[in-house]
């Protein structure tokens, strides 16, 4: 009974929350770069297939390559949990093989830890029901009914029990309980968040789920890893405000030409250079900004966009990049459902080089 009291207290925690390394060695070995899957498993073992990582959609086919996922796995569609599980299992069996996996982190996962559930899916809350779900929902109503209660009447004094609870049920589908407990700080997804870079540097090239502002630069990609890490481990007094932060690179839009978000402030002038060059890369690639006609390449080759609206939420062209040496080329599946191989322009050498 005690144990179970326990779990209990940590459904109850996780509720109420709703109101990795930092570099690789650089080698010429491939890499295989994806944007942002937001629950669409089909389109991503599709891409897994076809970039070769994974041509059984089981198990870990790519040899050396290494796989970088640029986070937001979650939200929108309604089957992120089974991407996590297979990019868990390809982690280790790249190991194994002399491969390797990294999966970023991305807005959308934070969102999920700190209990922002705007976009999840319902889906993503039904493959978490289990034939106690109904129970324990109705044990966690009970447990907070009073509390429930005394808030609503607080700004509608004639509210009935009856009328909170229907509304607190309506808004708390089965499943959904399971899942924050799961997500939140702690909890099984919630530990697994907390152990992805929000940067990942290989030889000359940095990635990131949104991209690099100047005042996140002025930060080593050790220590920005770590500030992520502690905000999104367990505690109550845990600081989580980087979690929100626009202009941290989950967040930043400023790098790409255009964007409707900017952060708090205009791009400044020679930023991504600035950026660039201060950490030791001529890159940049990222994700989180959509670009549905397809992967883009934008500030005189600094950038590369790999955020092609690849789930059926946004209806772009699945897409994967791929690194081989110097030779960097854009994979995206037309509309006719064939994929296609395009090169991408060199990069000029800007960064100071490992």
């Amino acid at each position: 009974m005690r144990g179970f009291l326990a779990i209990l207290c940590r459904l109850l925690a996780a509720l109420l929350l709703v109101s990795v390394p930092a570099a690789a060695d650089s080698d010429a070995q491939r890499i295989v770069a994806v944007g942002d899957l937001h629950g669409d498993y089909g389109a991503w073992l599709e891409i897994a297939q076809e970039s070769g990582v994974s041509t059984d959609g089981k198990h870990w086919t790519g040899g050396r390559s290494m796989l970088v996922q640029l986070g937001d796995i979650v939200d929108r569609g309604p089957d992120s949990l089974k991407i996590i599980r297979h990019l868990q299992a390809l982690e280790k069996e790249a190991a194994k093989a002399g491969g390797k996996v990294v999966v970023l982190l991305g807005n959308h996962e934070a969102m999920n830890v700190i209990g922002d559930l705007r976009y999840v899916d319902p889906g993503e809350y039904a493959v978490f029901v289990t034939h106690n779900s109904e129970r324990t929902r109705k044990m966690v109503w009970q447990a907070m009914a009073r509390s429930l209660v005394e808030q609503a009447r607080a700004t509608d004094p004639e509210v009935t029990p009856e009328a909170v609870r229907a509304a607190w049920m309506a808004r708390t589908p089965l499943g959904l309980i399971e899942h924050r407990s799961a997500w939140s700080p702690g909890g099984e997804l919630g530990a697994w968040t907390s152990d992805r870079p929000a940067l990942f540097k290989v030889g000359d090239i940095l990635f990131a789920h949104g991209g690099i502002s100047s005042e996140a630069s002025a930060e080593t990609i050790a220590a920005i890893n770590a500030r992520y890490a502690a905000a999104l481990a367990e505690g109550a007094e845990v600081d989580r405000s980087v979690l929100d932060d626009q202009l941290g690179p989950i967040w930043y839009r400023g790098n790409v030409i255009g964007a409707p978000d900017q952060g708090e402030r205009p791009a400044p002038p020679g930023e991504l250079s600035a950026a660039l060059a201060g950490m030791g890369v001529s890159r940049l690639v990222v994700g989180h900004t959509p670009s549905l006609a397809g992967i883009a390449v934008e500030r005189d080759g600094q950038l590369i966009r790999i955020d092609t609206g690849i789930s059926k939420a946004y209806g772009g062209p699945a897409s994967f990049l791929e690194i081989a040496g110097d030779e960097t080329w854009a994979h995206e599946r037309g509309l006719d459902g064939q994929w296609s191989r395009r090169a991408l322009p060199d990069t000029p050498k800007t960064g100071k080089q490992p």
